[in-house]
């Protein structure tokens, strides 16, 4: 998929990962709907990035909330369009805890943050690229989904969750021309620290440069076969 032109949607826009694809996919000429929950977050990323006002468009919302992502979504497509790309890099973290002494809550938060947000966004996005004939989802996932650690369950747990209900909508959409995928990875490394400081322990991790590159053939005419596929990075 030629992104020049495309609208791309990109979730947790501001975040290290979504400003690297934001600056990649703008630069190949991509309109971007750039969703977050602060509207001067977004506006400053499209200043940063030198956007012109009919290149991007701002959804504001909590993704966990149904009501708000569909605004959120519907904001963007009133703006530029319908969305042909949904890079779902909403993040959130938590860990340090055992199971047994995990506060309910926190699997809560962490269920909202990964599994509600990527449901409501798939719902929001799948069924207009099914219409149309086209669409690339593509989302990042954590490589302890295949060997939980412990004390990181909430965690593991939602991003499994979150696995799951992507690589069933890549089922759903298969022969659409709608494709969904997942890139996994060690860790996401914003500040350059396995360059810097080389060892063992980040020996494995991913820059968002290296991760957007990979974003960016999945979302191309190039992989146009690739559906459904958990993609790992940097083992």
């Amino acid at each position: 998929m030629d992104s020049d032109g495309r609208v791309v949607a990109i979730s947790g826009a501001t975040g290290g990962l979504g400003r690297a694809a934001a600056a990649a996919f703008a630069a190949d000429g991509a309109r971007l709907g750039l969703l977050g929950t602060d509207r001067g977050r977004l506006e400053g990323l499209a200043r940063e990035l030198g956007l012109a006002d009919d290149r991007w468009a701002a959804g504001v919302g909590d993704l966990r909330d149904e009501a708000a992502a569909d605004a959120a979504f519907t904001a963007v497509t009133d703006a530029l369009g319908p969305i042909d790309v949904l890079l779902h890099l909403v993040g959130g973290w938590t860990g340090g805890v055992t199971l047994t002494d995990v506060e309910p809550k926190v699997l809560e938060e962490m269920l909202g943050q990964h599994v509600w947000s990527t449901f409501h966004a798939l719902r929001a996005v799948v069924p207009g690229m099914v219409e149309r004939g086209h669409g690339r989802i593509v989302a990042v996932t954590p490589l302890l989904t295949d060997t939980p650690a412990a004390k990181q369950g909430p965690y593991v747990a939602a991003k499994s969750a979150e696995e799951a209900l992507l690589r069933t909508a890549a089922r759903e959409v298969a022969g659409t021309g709608v494709t969904a995928n997942l890139i996994a990875v060690k860790a996401i490394d914003v500040d350059g620290v396995r360059d810097r400081e080389p060892s063992p322990k980040t020996a494995g991790w991913s820059t968002p440069d290296e991760i957007v590159a990979t974003m960016r053939w999945l979302c191309s005419d190039d992989a146009t076969a690739i559906n459904g596929v958990r993609l790992p990075l940097g083992r």
